[in-house]
């Protein structure tokens, strides 16, 4: 696959948003033109220890990324569990495992941190990465809801 994976650093930022942007939702959501707000979460981000943003990098280019976020809690007898999100591939880098390597990382990782279960959840429109994350063995099992604040 001849891909580094690391931790993202602040100057992968315009990267990584650029592969946010890169879809039908994203490019209603998002704005590369306007750094600030990403570099802001950026140093949030980076500052947390329960969180990792994390790219795949090939010839000093950034072409995958995903945030992996670990969750403490009551349930499931005080465990804690990782939340997965964000997971992009540049286009060009589709179709050749950089994904189920980024996934498989994060879930590493999580387990390391000692999370119980990892979930993650996919727009319901994004059919294709419903089954990438079912091939990797995840579940539908629950029902997501949001709220726009």
């Amino acid at each position: 696959m001849n891909v580094i994976l690391r931790q993202a650093i602040s100057a992968d930022v315009p990267e990584i948003v650029a592969m946010l942007a890169d879809d039908i939702l994203g490019s209603r959501r998002e704005n590369p033109a306007e750094p600030a707000p990403y570099l802001a979460a950026f140093e949030r981000i980076a500052a947390d220890p329960n969180q990792l943003l994390l790219v795949g990098e090939r010839e000093s280019r950034v072409v995958g990324t995903l945030q992996l976020s670990i969750l403490h809690g009551l349930s499931r007898r005080g465990s804690s569990r990782a939340l997965i999100e964000a997971v992009r591939v540049a286009a060009a880098e589709r179709g050749a495992g950089l994904g189920s390597e980024l996934i498989r990382q994060a879930v590493a990782e999580a387990r390391r941190r000692g999370c119980v279960l990892v979930q993650l959840t996919s727009d319901a429109a994004r059919t294709d990465a419903h089954r990438f994350y079912e091939r990797l063995g995840f579940r539908a099992t629950h029902v997501g809801f949001k709220l726009a604040l």
